[in-house]
């Protein structure tokens, strides 16, 4: 019953610190929408103002309805090769990087089938695909990490469980290397720069692998920096 009304507290605690943040983007965003409108109304450009509004409103609803048949496609090959095995083999490949990385994470786990996962969609370049692949990861990482914390309660070794909003070391170096995201085939790049008209939209190939190794290198060496300083805490 303690446990229960423990972990009663502990959502409320979560939900009510979401809420708070969900409100300030609320504040911030809601904040610039009428500075723009008060601006415009104020230098006599409201018409301009309308018109940006509802063009812009327009040409979302376009480029998404776009971007939903070149996201299904390519999330559909993914589920493809995923029920066909392939992305077990190709993922089996990547457990040297996986214990390069995540040194204490065992590349067999499910937050190991789910970070090769989100690790392959971004190489090849469909972001949005793996989305589902990344949240999955990480709340598998949270899971582990409370799961240690627990552990070292019990042993007499931590004072407190970690607090829900507190990132795990795997956690944020998941986030970094996800956000420097390597890319050999940018498919949604390709696919905006073919949206609006580019005489050739595959240009963007070489410069995008160059940058996204340029960035990955980087985040590795940062995370591993900080790895080092944080020691085995």
């Amino acid at each position: 019953m303690l446990r229960e009304r423990n972990k009663e507290k502990q959502m409320r605690i979560k939900y009510g610190e979401y809420t708070e943040r969900a409100a300030e983007m609320t504040y911030l965003w809601g904040g610039m929408f009428l500075i723009g409108i008060l601006y415009g109304g104020f230098t006599g450009n409201f018409q301009a103002v309308t018109e940006a509004l509802i063009s812009s409103a327009e040409e979302a609803v376009s480029l998404c309805i776009a971007m939903a048949g070149i996201t299904a496609m390519w999330t559909g090959i993914m589920k493809i090769a995923e029920n066909t095995g392939l992305v077990s083999q190709l993922a089996e490949k990547m457990r040297p990087v996986l214990k390069f990385l995540f040194p204490r994470l065992d590349p067999d786990s499910s937050a190991g089938h789910y970070i090769s996962l989100n690790f392959l969609s971004n190489l090849f370049g469909i972001s949005w695909a793996s989305t589902s692949a990344g949240l999955c990861a990480m709340k598998e990482l949270s899971d582990l990490e409370e799961k240690r914390q627990r552990e070292k309660t019990a042993q007499g070794k931590g004072e407190q469980l970690r607090k829900p909003y507190i990132a795990s070391r795997e956690m944020c170096t998941f986030l970094i290397i996800n956000v420097s995201s390597l890319q050999l085939i940018p498919v949604n790049i390709i696919a905006y720069r073919a949206r609006y008209g580019s005489v050739d939209p595959t240009a963007i190939v070489g410069p995008a692998i160059l940058a996204t190794a340029v960035s990955t290198t980087v985040a590795v060496i940062f995370c591993k920096i900080m790895d080092h300083r944080k020691g085995d805490s």
